[in-house]
This record gives C-alpha cells, sequence and structure tokens, in this order.
C-alpha cells in the first residue's frame, strides 16, 4: 500500500474512532477549522496518535507540532493534501 493510501486509511481510522462514525476522506477533505471535523483537542490527540504510526511505520521519530508548522501561512492541518504533503516533507528531511 503506498505512503499517502496508508496514512488517508490512519486518518480515516482515527476519525471513525474519535467521532464514533465513519468518514470518507479524499484529499480535498477538511480535518481542523472552517468546516473540519476536529476541535482543538481532537487535533492534539491526533498529532500525538500520527507522530506515534509514523514512528512504527516508518521508523521515523518526527515532531509535527513545531514552529514550522505553526508558521505556515496555512495551516498543514486543516486538509488531507496539506497533511499529507507536510508528512512526506517531514519524512524525506528524517
Amino acid at each position: 500500500m503506498e505512503k499517502n493510501e496508508k496514512i488517508i486509511n490512519f486518518l480515516e481510522e482515527f476519525l471513525t474512532e474519535e467521532l464514533d462514525e465513519t468518514i470518507k476522506l479524499s484529499l480535498d477533505s477538511k480535518l481542523f477549522g472552517g468546516g473540519g471535523p476536529l476541535d482543538s483537542m481532537a487535533l492534539v490527540t491526533l498529532i500525538v496518535e500520527l507522530e506515534e504510526f509514523l514512528e512504527d511505520e516508518y521508523n521515523v521519530n518526527i515532531t509535527l507540532a513545531d514552529e514550522k508548522a505553526m508558521s505556515r501561512r496555512t495551516s498543514p492541518f486543516s486538509r488531507v493534501s496539506y497533511l499529507i504533503d507536510y508528512l512526506n516533507e517531514k519524512i524525506n528531511n528524517e
């Protein structure tokens, strides 16, 4: 399974567990802010679980909520495509 597919599957499973409903995601799906399904507490939980997933799946130890992520004009956590791009960038820089 391709990396992006694995990440989308992880996000769908996380949202299903967090929201008690099945959610199908596309690259354009919103995650956080303006109509996204995650509130700030759920976002923190997602970040922690996503860091653990990346460590288990790709053997990389990265911090997702760093200064670089928070200073971006567009949050990498706002849409699935932005998050995948950000994760690939972080993984490739490790």
